[in-house]
C-alpha cells in the first residue's frame, strides 16, 4: 500500500504515520513514500509511533543475525586511525579535519605522515591487538595544494593514491594488520590498483542531494568530490571490482526527509546489485566550531532513531547497520540498538577519532557493558564483514587472504586476543 504526502512542505499528518506503520507491520515492503512518513515517527511510549516503528527494525535486525549464525551479537573493529594527510581539495562545511598548508605549517606539520610515522602508529596498534589500520585523508590533495604535490614528489611518489598504496603494503606486511582505505573518491582504475593491497575500502555516499551540492553556502557547496553523480559511480565502481566496502549516510546537513530515503535507496540498490557493502553507516550530524556550520543543531535523538530505524527496514536483514558510538551520549545508545544498529564501527584504544576529535571514542569495556545491558554480546570483527571474510576467493585478491585468514576465526569474526604478526621490518637499502 502506498501512503501519499498531501504536502511534501508539511510534516505526515498522524494518520498518515499509522497508516505507513500498519502496513509496514503486514511485513508488506517498504515503499519510498511510505519510508519518507516513517522518518516522522515519535513518541517512544508503548504503543507510540516511533516505539511502534523501533520494533519492527528490531525484528528485523535479530532475524538477520539468526540466519547468520550469531543471535544477541554487536559487533566493532579494533583499529588505529592513520590520518595520513588532512590537506583536501574540497571544502565541505561542517568539516574541521581538514588544514591548509599555512596551518600545518604553522603547526610545524609536514604535509602527510612519514613511513617512518605510520609504521610506529600502526606498531603500537597491534601490540595493542589492533587489527585494522583504518587510512583517512583528505580527497586528492595535490589537485588543490602544489605543496601537498611538492612533498609526494620529494619522497618518490606520483601520487596521493600512490603513497597511500605503498603504506598500506608495507603495513600488512610489517605488522599484519588489515588496511582499510578510505582516501575518498577513486577511479575504477584506481580500486582495481588498491584492491590487491587492502582488506577493505570506503566512502561515505552521504547524500543524493543535489542542492547541497549546487546551491551557494550549502554543505557540499565547492567540494568536487561530493558531487553525488561522482560518489554514486564509485559505489558502482567497487562493487564491479568485488571491493568489500563501507558506505553510508550523514543525516543532518540541510537533506530533505525525501534526500534521506533517496540516499538510502541508492545503498540498497547498489548492495544488492553487488553484494559488496555489508555494512552500512548512518551517521548524525553533531555541529563543530570554526566551521560553517557552527550554528547549525544538531540532529535530534528520536529523529536519528527513526531514521537508522528505516535504514534498517529499507536494507534489510543482510545489511549490518552501523552508527558510531562517539557520536551519540552513552545513556542514548540502547536507544539505537532498539533502532536496529548491530555494529558499532571501527573503535580505537590507541588513536582519536580524528575527523570528530571533540567526541572520544567509549572505552571498549564499556561498550561491551553498554550492549550487554541491553541484551547484546559485543564481539570483535575484522576490517571487512564476515560473509567477506568467509568467501575470500571472491572478496580478496590472494595477497590478502593470508593475513585476513591470520586473524579470522571459523565464523569470519576477528579471534578475540589474537595480535597481528608481521613480517620482520625491512632493512634500508645498501
Amino acid at each position: 500500500m502506498s501512503t501519499t504526502l498531501p504536502d511534501p512542505t508539511l510534516p505526515p499528518s498522524d494518520r498518515s504515520v499509522a497508516d505507513a506503520l500498519s502496513s509496514a507491520e503486514t511485513g508488506a515492503t517498504l515503499e519510498p513514500d511510505q519510508a519518507e512518513v516513517l522518518l516522522a515517527a515519535r513518541g517512544l511510549g508503548p504503543g507510540e509511533p516511533l516505539d511502534r516503528l523501533l520494533r519492527l527494525a528490531s525484528a528485523v535486525r535479530d532475524a538477520g543475525l539468526a540466519a547468520a549464525g550469531r543471535p544477541g551479537v554487536v559487533t566493532y573493529s579494533r583499529k588505529v586511525f592513520v590520518p595520513l594527510t588532512t590537506l583536501c581539495r574540497d571544502r565541505c562545511h561542517y568539516c574541521t579535519f581538514v588544514d591548509t598548508p599555512l596551518q600545518l605549517a604553522r603547526a610545524g606539520r609536514a604535509p602527510f605522515m612519514t613511513e617512518d610515522e605510520v609504521l610506529a602508529l600502526t606498531r603500537d596498534g597491534a601490540a595493542l591487538e589492533c587489527k585494522e589500520a583504518l587510512f583517512t585523508l583528505g580527497d586528492r590533495p595535490e589537485a588543490r595544494w602544489p605543496e601537498a604535490q611538492q612533498w609526494l614528489d620529494a619522497h618518490g611518489f606520483g601520487s596521493t593514491l600512490a603513497y597511500v598504496r605503498h603504506l598500506a603494503v608495507r603495513v600488512r606486511e610489517e605488522t599484519g594488520m588489515l588496511p582499510h582505505l578510505n582516501p575518498g573518491v577513486m577511479t575504477a582504475d584506481e580500486l582495481a590498483d588498491l584492491r590487491p593491497v587492502a582488506a577493505s575500502m570506503g566512502m561515505m555516499l552521504e547524500t543524493t542531494s543535489r542542492d547541497l551540492f549546487e546551491r551557494r553556502g550549502a554543505a557540499h557547496y565547492g567540494s568536487p568530490d561530493k558531487d553525488p553523480a561522482v560518489r554514486l559511480q564509485v559505489l558502482e565502481d567497487a562493487g564491479a571490482a568485488a571491493v568489500p566496502f563501507t558506505t553510508g549516510v550523514l543525516l543532518g546537513i540541510g537533506e530533505t526527509p525525501a534526500d534521506r530515503v533517496e540516499s538510502l535507496l541508492a545503498v540498497v540498490d547498489v548492495a544488492r546489485r553487488h553484494g559488496h557493502v555489508r555494512e552500512a553507516i548512518v551517521q548524525n550530524f553533531r555541529a563543530k566550531p570554526r566551521t560553517a556550520m557552527r550554528g547549525e543543531p544538531d540532529l535530534a535523538l528520536q529523529e536519528y532513531a527513526a531514521a537508522l530505524a528505516v535504514a534498517r527496514l529499507l536494507l534489510g536483514a543482510d545489511v549490518r547497520v552501523q552508527a558510531p558510538p562517539n557520536l551519540s551520549d552513552p545513556a542514548e545508545l540502547a536507544l539505537l540498538l532498539r533502532a536496529g544498529v548491530d555494529d558499532w564501527g571501527g573503535v580505537s584504544p590507541l588513536t582519536p577519532d580524528h575527523v570528530n576529535p571533540e567526541r572520544p571514542w567509549p572505552h571498549l569495556d564499556d561498550l561491551a557493558r553498554w550492549s550487554a545491558e541491553c541484551g547484546f554480546e559485543l564481539r570483535e570483527r575484522l576490517a571487512l564483514q564476515p560473509e567477506h571474510a568467509l568467501d575470500a576467493q571472491r572478496w580478496l585478491d590472494p595477497a590478502v587472504r593470508p593475513a585476513v585468514s591470520a586473524l579470522a576465526g571459523p565464523d569470519g569474526l576477528a579471534v578475540q586476543g589474537r595480535r597481528p604478526v608481521g613480517l620482520a621490518p625491512r632493512r634500508p637499502a645498501a
